[in-house]
């Protein structure tokens, strides 16, 4: 359910069709909004009670939880930093609780709530630090991480991450969104056969997702 909400505000289809730059390229903020939202839709307590629900972390994911909220709210600096009370932030957790279930997850969400803040170096350090095989969150942790690449200037990892991510997930709602995505990118680098593979998986195993209603306007736009 939560994946189909915000579904059809990921892409703006006849906004890319209208440009010659990659979408993810042109509209960074949108992107990095709807990936973000990813993990704090799906992810929220999911996450919780998957990583850290037990008695030897239960102070730390209190924390955790109190840093959701912010981070669900759009306060990244609070979520990242602590506020004026009693909650750290997530990068101290991330430090202090290092080796831990619940400092792997504060790594994500610190590399996450950067990535909001534009500041996608530091956001990738958090980001490579997180270890994960949720077939829901891992991708969509890896998925921010290859738009923080891209938003950097290395395209060519952030399409690689953002396809990785996609095949990891095999999400009817989300992977074809990281799929055209790295269709964009490829384009942006003159790849066009690596764009149609994208274009192509989205119309193969997608074809009912949001993406897969145009796709192939993209998959002629890259055969010519």
């Amino acid at each position: 359910m939560a994946e189909q909400k915000h579904t059809p505000n990921a892409m703006d289809v006849e906004e890319a069709l209208s440009s010659s730059e990659a979408y993810l390229i042109k509209n960074k903020k949108l992107i990095s909004g709807v990936i973000l939202a990813v993990v704090v839709i799906v992810g929220g307590w999911l996450l919780y009670n998957h990583f850290i629900a037990t008695p030897k972390e239960l102070k730390a994911s209190t924390m955790l939880a109190k840093g959701q909220e912010y981070f669900a709210m759009r306060q990244y600096d609070m979520a990242l930093n602590g506020d004026s009370l009693s909650y750290k932030g997530f990068a101290a957790i991330a430090t202090e609780e290092s080796g831990t279930d619940a400092g792997n997850l504060a790594n994500a969400y610190a590399g996450l709530c950067l990535a909001q803040t534009g500041k996608y170096e530091e956001a990738i350090a958090y980001l490579e630090k997180f270890s994960g095989d949720d077939q829901m969150v891992a991708p969509a942790v890896k998925g921010a991480l290859g738009n923080c690449y891209v938003h950097k200037g290395d395209l060519e990892k952030g399409a690689s991450l953002l396809v990785a991510a996609a095949k990891e997930s095999d999400s009817q709602s989300l992977s074809p969104i990281w799929l055209q995505q790295a269709g964009e990118v490829y384009e942006k680098l003159g790849k066009k056969d690596e764009a149609l593979k994208a274009y192509q998986t989205i119309k193969d195993k997608y074809f009912n997702s949001y993406n897969g209603v145009n796709i192939d306007k993209y998959i002629e736009r890259v055969s010519k």
